[in-house]
């Protein structure tokens, strides 16, 4: 199925993308990061979007549901930046990775078929997710920081069930690079408001640039596979299986990091892929 396949690709490359954010994060301000990440991914988006985009078939609603798609991945990217700064991993990684029962909620209220069996694979997924994430090493966390970092979460999760929603909206009323333009300006845009009125200055460490820029890169791919798969049957399915990015992230400190892995861990790993497999039937 290609929405899951999609979803899929978008997983991998977010999992490379927060691989990264471990690094970048030390030495530069998250949200800070979040904007030149942003930053980016513009110019590569308006190189494809003006040689291979179909502007013509953008139409007024097009223009305004990835414009609110923009909006909703600025909320979704600095909840989930607020949320893993304040961490603790274990607490916020199954929050902001259930946006997928949100989207398939969404998906069945516009009349979209969810049989039930479906309906249990994707939250197999979001369990697969939360085993690997709550066996994963942490250090802790006071009460109220974990509160804190519940909050954030939640408005991660919603934030991207927004812009997954909306986006793929856009995606069937118009043309899915123009709209990944239109919605990554968007946000650019919001988010440089944002620091601008909170008066946070985006310095960036040296030696970062090069690390910033394949992030964008990672970035542009993912977020493009899961808009892309709107015009395609099942686009729920793209955000379930995105929405494995943080396993993707965990397994690849296991394999280049040297980080453990722990047999709760690996059941986890299993229970997603088969609960994937069975989306893919």
């Amino acid at each position: 199925m290609t929405s899951l396949w999609l979803g899929v690709l978008a997983a991998l490359a977010w999992g490379v993308h927060d691989l990264c954010v471990r690094f970048v994060t030390r030495k530069t301000a998250a949200l800070a990061a979040f904007l030149v990440v942003l930053a980016m991914g513009l110019p590569i988006l308006a190189v494809l979007s003006i040689g291979l985009g179909n502007w013509a078939a953008m139409t007024g609603p097009a223009y305004g549901l990835a414009g609110l798609a923009g909006l909703g991945y600025v909320l979704g990217g600095i909840g989930l930046y607020q949320a893993f700064t304040i961490g603790p991993v274990k607490l916020v990684a199954p929050v902001l990775g259930a946006f997928p029962i949100l989207s398939v909620s969404w998906a069945a209220v516009q009349g979209e078929a969810v049989t039930a069996g479906q309906w249990i694979a994707v939250v197999l997924i979001v369990a697969g997710v939360s085993v690997v994430a709550l066996w994963a090493a942490d250090a802790g966390a006071p009460e109220g920081q974990r509160r804190s970092a519940l909050a954030w979460a939640v408005v991660g999760a919603a934030g991207f069930a927004l812009t997954f929603g909306l986006g793929q909206a856009a995606t069937v009323a118009g043309s899915a690079l123009p709209v990944q333009l239109v919605a990554r300006a968007v946000a650019f845009v919001a988010l440089g408001g944002i620091l601008l009125a909170i008066g946070q200055v985006c310095r960036v460490a040296r030696g970062h640039w090069p690390m910033l820029a394949l992030m964008g890169a990672l970035d542009v791919l993912a977020l493009g596979a899961v808009l892309a798969a709107g015009a395609w049957p099942r686009p729920e399915f793209a955000a379930a299986a995105s929405s494995v990015f943080g396993l993707v992230t965990i397994l690849l400190a296991w394999r280049f990091l040297g980080e453990p892995m722990t047999g709760g861990q690996w059941g986890g790993v299993l229970l997603v892929f088969a609960a994937m497999s069975y989306l893919a039937i």
